[in-house]
Protein backbone atom coordinates (compact mmCIF):
# COMPACT_ATOMS: atom_id res chain seq x y z
CA UNK A 1 0.00 0.00 0.00
CA UNK A 2 1.69 3.26 -0.87
CA UNK A 3 1.86 5.85 2.14
CA UNK A 4 0.12 9.48 1.06
CA UNK A 5 2.91 11.18 4.24
CA UNK A 6 5.99 9.98 2.21
CA UNK A 7 4.13 10.44 -1.29
CA UNK A 8 3.49 14.34 -0.13
CA UNK A 9 6.43 14.86 1.43
CA UNK A 10 8.34 13.86 -1.72
CA UNK A 11 5.90 16.03 -4.12
CA UNK A 12 6.60 18.95 -1.84
CA UNK A 13 10.50 18.84 -1.43
CA UNK A 14 10.84 18.69 -5.23
CA UNK A 15 8.63 21.71 -5.74
CA UNK A 16 10.53 23.46 -3.45
CA UNK A 17 14.06 22.76 -4.70
CA UNK A 18 12.68 23.27 -8.13
CA UNK A 19 11.94 27.80 -6.85
CA UNK A 20 14.83 29.16 -7.76
CA UNK A 21 13.95 31.75 -4.89
CA UNK A 22 14.57 28.95 -2.40
CA UNK A 23 17.40 27.81 -3.64
CA UNK A 24 18.94 31.67 -3.55
CA UNK A 25 18.35 31.11 0.13
CA UNK A 26 19.25 27.37 0.97
CA UNK A 27 21.31 24.72 -0.32
CA UNK A 28 18.93 21.95 -2.48
CA UNK A 29 20.60 19.77 0.37
CA UNK A 30 19.18 21.53 3.42
CA UNK A 31 16.29 20.90 1.98
CA UNK A 32 14.95 17.91 4.10
CA UNK A 33 13.01 15.09 5.69
CA UNK A 34 14.06 14.28 9.47
CA UNK A 35 14.69 15.33 12.66
CA UNK A 36 12.98 18.91 13.32
CA UNK A 37 16.22 20.00 15.37
CA UNK A 38 18.72 21.57 11.95
CA UNK A 39 22.11 20.28 11.69
CA UNK A 40 22.65 22.55 8.46
CA UNK A 41 21.99 26.02 8.70
CA UNK A 42 19.88 27.62 7.20
CA UNK A 43 17.32 24.40 6.14
CA UNK A 44 13.72 23.60 5.25
CA UNK A 45 12.72 20.31 6.83
CA UNK A 46 9.76 18.21 6.09
CA UNK A 47 7.52 16.76 8.50
CA UNK A 48 4.65 14.42 7.81
CA UNK A 49 3.24 13.27 11.14
CA UNK A 50 -0.81 12.95 10.82
CA UNK A 51 -2.48 10.94 8.32
CA UNK A 52 -6.05 10.38 8.68
CA UNK A 53 -7.82 7.75 6.54
CA UNK A 54 -10.73 8.94 5.05
CA UNK A 55 -11.77 5.77 3.26
CA UNK A 56 -12.43 4.40 -0.35
CA UNK A 57 -13.54 6.17 -3.55
CA UNK A 58 -14.74 4.67 -6.73
CA UNK A 59 -13.02 1.82 -8.58
CA UNK A 60 -11.22 0.49 -5.13
CA UNK A 61 -9.22 3.88 -4.22
CA UNK A 62 -8.14 4.63 -1.16
CA UNK A 63 -9.04 8.55 0.02
CA UNK A 64 -6.67 10.11 3.18
CA UNK A 65 -5.99 13.56 4.56
CA UNK A 66 -2.15 14.13 4.92
CA UNK A 67 -0.83 16.91 7.42
CA UNK A 68 2.40 17.98 7.02
CA UNK A 69 5.16 20.19 8.68
CA UNK A 70 7.82 22.69 7.15
CA UNK A 71 9.82 23.83 9.37
CA UNK A 72 12.01 26.89 8.30
CA UNK A 73 15.42 27.62 10.40
CA UNK A 74 17.74 30.20 9.76
CA UNK A 75 20.85 31.30 11.63
CA UNK A 76 20.71 35.10 10.45
CA UNK A 77 18.30 37.75 11.45
CA UNK A 78 14.67 36.40 10.99
CA UNK A 79 14.20 38.67 7.82
CA UNK A 80 16.34 35.84 6.38
CA UNK A 81 14.07 33.00 7.90
CA UNK A 82 11.16 35.06 6.76
CA UNK A 83 12.46 35.31 2.88
CA UNK A 84 12.79 31.57 3.52
CA UNK A 85 9.29 31.18 4.48
CA UNK A 86 7.81 33.63 2.05
CA UNK A 87 9.68 31.68 -0.80
CA UNK A 88 8.16 28.02 0.57
CA UNK A 89 5.18 29.53 0.50
CA UNK A 90 4.94 30.91 -2.71
CA UNK A 91 6.43 27.19 -4.24
CA UNK A 92 3.46 26.04 -2.53
CA UNK A 93 0.20 28.04 -3.23
CA UNK A 94 -0.71 25.42 -5.77
CA UNK A 95 -0.86 22.04 -4.89
CA UNK A 96 2.20 19.85 -6.16
CA UNK A 97 3.25 16.99 -8.58
CA UNK A 98 2.70 13.74 -7.41
CA UNK A 99 3.56 10.61 -8.21
CA UNK A 100 1.18 7.73 -7.76
CA UNK A 101 -1.38 9.59 -6.12
CA UNK A 102 -3.71 12.61 -6.81
CA UNK A 103 -4.46 15.34 -4.58
CA UNK A 104 -8.01 16.26 -5.03
CA UNK A 105 -8.21 18.97 -1.95
CA UNK A 106 -5.22 21.33 -1.23
CA UNK A 107 -5.58 24.36 1.74
CA UNK A 108 -3.47 26.55 1.22
CA UNK A 109 -0.36 26.89 3.19
CA UNK A 110 0.31 29.28 6.61
CA UNK A 111 3.33 29.97 8.49
CA UNK A 112 3.95 30.54 12.10
CA UNK A 113 6.94 32.03 13.37
CA UNK A 114 8.44 30.75 17.08
CA UNK A 115 11.07 31.62 19.88
CA UNK A 116 13.49 28.88 19.76
CA UNK A 117 12.76 27.33 22.76
CA UNK A 118 17.07 27.49 23.62
CA UNK A 119 17.59 31.27 24.56
CA UNK A 120 21.40 30.66 23.91
CA UNK A 121 20.84 30.14 19.93
CA UNK A 122 20.05 32.89 17.71
CA UNK A 123 17.97 30.42 15.79
CA UNK A 124 14.66 31.98 13.73
CA UNK A 125 12.25 29.11 13.20
CA UNK A 126 9.03 29.04 11.52
CA UNK A 127 6.59 26.32 11.24
CA UNK A 128 4.68 25.68 8.28
CA UNK A 129 1.20 23.75 7.62
CA UNK A 130 0.36 22.29 4.97
CA UNK A 131 -2.82 19.95 4.12
CA UNK A 132 -3.78 18.30 1.64
CA UNK A 133 -6.36 15.36 0.43
CA UNK A 134 -4.72 12.49 -1.35
CA UNK A 135 -6.43 9.86 -3.26
CA UNK A 136 -4.79 6.66 -4.94
CA UNK A 137 -5.34 3.15 -6.13
CA UNK A 138 -4.51 -0.09 -3.70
Amino acid sequence: MLEPTLVLQTAVRAALIASPELLALVPADNVRTGPVRPDRMPCVILRGDQVQYLGRASGGQHVARVFLDVNVWALEDAGTARQIGAACLAALIDPPATDGALIVEWSKPSILWLRDPQPDRAYTHGVMQIEGVLQWKA
